[in-house]
């Protein structure tokens, strides 16, 4: 006997006994066979959750395992990533391109079933592999539970934009109890409830269990289902996971609420059914062990000596999930085509935004600044204005600022707010950086969305540096915009004065961090954003005004990450300051002052190391010739400048309460200093 398919598509609605708890039980097997090979990894969570995965990936997701990447495909996110083995399990069962040999090599190099499951979107690197059906990388827990409320954003978007024909599905998610303690979750559950995203259903895993022990070490004393309540959810409970029948009902009922997201608890144990270890934190974070293996398949009935093993009922039973989501897919496709034929501008947008590209003419509509126009502006406004430019080529861009919007100025103009039941591009995440990050990682994960941003301080990339992290691991296509970025903001003190937070962001692998010295280079910036096929970009913007660069000396410099902004005379230069930011000026200063002592100085714009390091060595070398005395001014730490130059001016310590350039001149970021320590450079280097 085999699961069926109705003439409508979907799984029949009763269950069938013996074969579905066989099927289950195969997740459970696979799950501990392939912690037991690895002799590591989580075996407690596939095995108490085994029944909502084979629902799930049954009965209720339109997915379609041939095709992954089907755009209006349900989203299922396994925000508790640390029980990857339940999501290879099912992926492989349901027909994804995940052959048993892949379970086999469960945590190994190189394989498609990494300790976390992973979603890569940059050029892989050696010991990664893409693993089909994966929506999102996960493992920090709360950052799944938000990414998938960034696809829900997503979805509703598309959908108002497109038309519900095209896009019309739902995100799933199964949590953990160390999903909802992190912060993260309960900013992106705030958000959620405010925003009514009723395409969200998650499945939260009640197993009373964490790595420590019982929850009552660390969460008692509150109500789950209450405090979601309370945030503006639909809550269910379901008593008993092993009731498909129970599990089933809530599911339906939580498709059937469209207007608030909705949080199932299901009370599971951990492990089950480990005669010896199960509801206990010996089945959490650690094989189960050789001999616990076998007395767990005794209790199952299954040959205990049988490893990997998939009986052929179970693969029959499983069979006609391609079947239904390539039905389903082809019934999208057909929809997909009458709109085209009815709808021929925006399908040709549809085209361009699914394949993360701007619309024509963005590159012409970036402004350009000319010093006699304005005598200094700040960065952040030069950003805000090159936004406002390109916003009409972009009109899948969704983002906003975490309560900063007047200071980050990153407003896409006259676009509605995206709100309750509203679907506009501005998005007011609230004081909620966290989950301002992690959503905006699921805005791009979903597809469609080309170039989702969120703005903030950037002391305050503190807070989102588990999202900013994950972004450059996975190779998204989101911009940072982060503006107050010095000392130089002044008044509000330390606290607000990023110091190290260059350093920070530049360490993180697959990260571009582009400081802009002026408005044009500013506009330049937003246009390495926006390349088609770029990961993650940074944004470090001013609060305070700086003096405009000539275009024609800018050119198209800053797109090279560092070039030669004023030249020593004849092109020889005895010094190379090199200067990024809001310190380009100050170098710029410092070369007049040298040329009166005797010293040609070359000035050296750098917005962005990681850019100029793209560059072949002939480039790098002409902007930076070998043996030439260099000197960075920068206004955060020194970490990292000995890469490219001699000597740092820099502010290796805290900074303080006055007015910025009080504050930028007694902490030695002045033209002086600069002067001063390449001639202390010069000096070292001709009696060395």
């Amino acid at each position: 006997m085999s699961v069926g398919v109705s003439e409508t598509g979907s799984f029949p609605g009763e269950f069938e006994g013996e074969l579905d708890q066989l099927c289950i039980d195969t997740i459970r097997t696979l799950s501990m066979d392939a912690v037991e090979q690895a002799t590591c990894g989580h075996p407690g969570l596939p095995m108490a959750m085994a029944p909502v995965a084979h629902l799930l990936y049954t009965r209720v997701l339109r997915h379609n395992p041939t095709d992954p990447d089907w755009p209006d495909r349900d989203r299922f996110v396994l925000s508790a990533g640390h029980g990857s083995m339940l999501l290879y399990s099912i992926l492989h069962l349901t027909g994804y391109d995940l052959p048993l040999s892949e379970l086999e090599r469960f945590r190994q190099w190189g394989s498609r079933t990494p300790g976390h499951p992973e979603r890569i979107l940059a050029p892989l690197e050696e010991g990664h592999a893409h693993t089909p059906g994966v929506e999102t990388t996960t493992g920090p827990l709360g950052q799944g539970f938000a990414n998938g409320v960034g696809m829900a954003m997503a979805e509703r978007f598309l959908r108002e934009r497109y038309g519900s024909e095209v896009m019309d599905h739902r995100i799933f998610s199964i949590c953990s109890d160390g999903d909802l303690m992190e912060g993260v979750s309960a900013e992106a559950a705030s958000l959620a409830g405010h925003l009514g995203l009723g395409r969200i259903v998650y499945l939260y895993d009640d197993n009373h269990i964490t790595i420590d022990g019982g929850t009552a070490l660390s969460f008692t004393g509150e109500d789950v289902e209450a405090r979601f309540r309370a945030y503006g959810w639909h809550t269910l409970s379901v008593e008993h996971v092993n009731d498909l029948d129970e599990l089933q009902a809530a599911i339906d009922a939580g498709i059937a609420e469209e207007e608030r997201p909705t949080l199932i608890r299901v009370r599971s144990i951990i492990g089950y059914p480990a005669p010896n270890k199960q509801g206990t934190a010996k089945a959490h974070g650690a094989a189960l062990g050789a001999d616990e293996v076998r007395a767990t398949k005794e209790v199952m009935g299954w040959d205990p000596d049988a490893r990997f093993l998939v009986p052929d009922q179970v693969r029959e039973a499983y069979a006609p999930v391609r079947d239904r989501g390539a039905r389903l897919q082809e019934e999208w496709e057909t929809r997909f085509a009458s709109w085209r034929t009815e709808h021929p501008d925006l399908a040709a947008e549809w085209d361009r935004a699914w394949a993360g590209e701007p619309e024509p003419g963005f590159e012409e509509a970036l402004p350009s600044f000319e010093p006699a126009e304005t005598e200094k502006l700040a960065t952040r406004v030069a950003g805000g204005k090159a936004l406002a430019a390109v916003a009409p080529y972009l009109p899948t861009m969704v983002g906003g600022s975490a309560d900063l919007a007047g200071s980050t100025l990153a407003i896409l103009p006259g676009d509605d707010a995206f709100g309750p039941g509203t679907a506009g591009r501005t998005v007011h995440w609230g004081i909620r950086e966290h989950a301002m990050g992690s959503a905006v990682n699921g805005l791009a994960l979903h597809g469609g969305i080309v170039r989702p941003y969120g703005a903030t301080f950037l002391v305050f990339s503190d807070y989102m540096r588990p999202a900013i992290r994950l972004s450059a691991l996975m190779g998204l296509p989101v911009v940072w915009v982060f503006t107050h970025d010095s000392v130089g903001l002044g008044e509000d003190g330390p606290t607000h004065q990023p110091i190290e937070h260059y350093a920070a962001l530049r360490a993180i692998p697959g990260l571009t961090v582009i400081r802009p010295g002026d408005a044009n280079e500013t506009a330049h910036a937003w246009h390495t954003a926006l390349e088609p096929g770029r990961g993650p970009v940074c944004l470090l913007l001013t609060r305070q005004g700086l003096p405009v660069l000539p275009p024609d000396a800018v050119g198209d410099g800053p797109r090279r990450g560092a070039y030669v902004l004023a030249d020593a005379p004849e092109d020889a230069p005895d010094a190379i300051v090199v200067a990024t930011g809001s310190e380009v000026a100050v170098a710029m200063a410092a070369q007049l002052k040298l040329s009166e002592q005797g010293v040609g100085a070359r000035v050296v714009s750098m917005p962005s190391w990681e850019l100029f390091e793209e560059q072949d060595q002939a480039y790098r070398d002409s902007v930076l010739p070998p043996g030439v005395p260099a000197v960075s001014v920068e206004a955060g730490i020194s970490m990292g400048w000995s890469r490219w130059v001699d000597a740092s001016v820099s502010i290796d310590r805290f900074g303080a309460s006055a007015p910025g350039g009080e504050v930028l001149k007694r902490l030695g970021i002045t033209p002086d200093h600069v002067a001063a320590t390449v001639i202390e450079t010069l000096d070292k280097r001709a009696s060395a």
